[in-house]
């Protein structure tokens, strides 16, 4: 195909933060035909403002279409394999926002299943929807895009760079994304989200230390470095009863039964470690971070904040609607204004490389194996946290398939 035609599914924040950076690939690499969501009024306005000429509401009105070759996945979490897996079927190209899966509980009458239900069996049934999407790809022949914006980001893809140069070990790596929490209403109930803020959050730092340790294993020996084993703690920080006493709430506190704070050490068959932290009770704004330890080099990557550009305030009314960084409280006092918050984070690098990958056919630098083997990680880590050890994960089935990568 000369020109890759999508079908958007869903109509809120992933949507229109995709839409936006398909922007300078429409025309010529890609086209938006129609968006898809559930609420058409929605669904509308999103075609409106990014001038799409058709809309639906119904996810598989775009299935049986011969004029869209892929659909691009911004749906809540328990909806992404079931639709990864019916277009599948249809013949369909998938772009799908992270976390590929987990376990939502849907055929269980407990309403917080998050509290009702032992993480050895959410563990099990989230590796059997990996798999039965890892099959429904397998048998149609599709291309499925893992939407892993940090394996895209510039700060990322120049710490990748120092590493083949430098040619070090990595020994350590810490890794967060944290901020002040989701308005997304999915966000609440582990029904909807799979989880809590290692699944919502943590999975974007997760997905890069396993992808930065599979690179290093490809460069030095050809072969990626396996996660070996895991070890967390969560936490529902907003049930603290001082803090529940406070008037004022500056961070999301409507958690039902999902955690709002998660620590994990990953451990690696080498014998290195990472520990990832995942937070919805972090004010100023959104943090992605990681710091790599080398055995003969130190790199620090600030995807937010960054320091391009620091600007100061002294009441919030002075800069007017001019956007400064995302989860921003106040624009007084010093802020990071990132000039182009998109692009740091890897969004529009990212979808141009999907795009490459569906026109050419070849894979993509973040692509099913990443995904699922993400939701592994996150969920032996929430099985670690309920028995108070280390979780091995060679002792856990879902056959996670393996494939050949080149060091990109």
């Amino acid at each position: 195909m000369d020109l890759l035609r999508i079908g958007m599914v869903g109509s809120q924040f992933a949507a229109h933060l995709h839409l936006q950076n398909y922007a300078r690939l429409r025309g010529w690499k890609v086209e938006i035909q129609v968006v898809a969501s559930r609420t058409r009024a929605r669904a509308e306005e999103l075609a409106r403002k990014h001038n799409i000429p058709e809309v639906a509401d119904d996810f598989r009105r775009l299935l049986d279409r011969k004029d869209i070759d892929a659909v691009d996945l911004c749906v809540p979490t328990d909806l992404h394999h079931e639709f990864v897996i019916e277009a599948a079927k249809a013949g369909k190209h998938v772009i799908c926002e992270k976390p590929l899966t987990g376990y939502f509980g849907k055929d269980r009458p407990e309403e917080l299943v998050g509290l009702a239900v032992d993480r050895k069996t959410m563990f099990r049934e989230a590796l059997a929807n990996c798999e039965a999407v890892a099959a429904a790809i397998k048998e149609s022949k599709i291309k499925f895009c893992y939407a892993e914006n940090w394996i895209y980001a510039p700060p990322v893809v120049k710490l990748k760079k120092l590493m083949q140069v430098s040619k070090g070990t990595i020994l350590d790596m810490r890794a967060e994304e944290s901020h002040s929490g989701s308005h997304a209403a999915y966000s609440r109930k582990w029904k909807t989200a799979g989880g809590g803020a290692l699944l919502r959050l943590g999975a974007h730092p997760v997905s890069a230390v396993l992808h930065l340790k599979h690179y290093e294993g490809i460069l030095k020996a050809g072969c990626g470095i396996k996660l070996k084993s895991v070890t967390a703690e969560v936490g529902q920080h907003t049930r603290i009863e001082s803090f529940k006493k406070e008037p004022q709430k500056w961070i999301v506190s409507a958690w039902e039964d999902v955690e709002d704070w998660a620590t994990m050490i990953m451990n690696f068959e080498d014998g290195s470690q990472a520990v990832v932290s995942a937070s919805d009770g972090v004010l100023g704004g959104v943090r992605n971070t990681m710091t790599v330890y080398l055995s003969n080099a130190v790199v620090q990557v600030n995807i937010n904040p960054n320091d391009t550009v620091v600007a100061y305030a002294p009441a919030p009314h002075i800069f007017g609607e001019e956007y400064i960084a995302e989860k921003l409280e106040t624009k007084a006092g010093w802020n990071f204004a990132s000039p182009d918050e998109d692009w740091v984070r890897g969004y529009p690098q990212e979808l141009e490389d999907f795009g490459d990958c569906l026109i050419t056919g070849r894979e993509p630098d973040s692509g099913l194996d990443l995904a699922m083997q993400t939701v592994k990680a996150i969920y032996a880590a929430y099985l670690s946290a309920e028995k108070g050890r280390r979780v091995e994960l060679e002792n856990w089935g879902g056959g996670i398939i393996k494939r050949g990568s080149s060091p990109n």
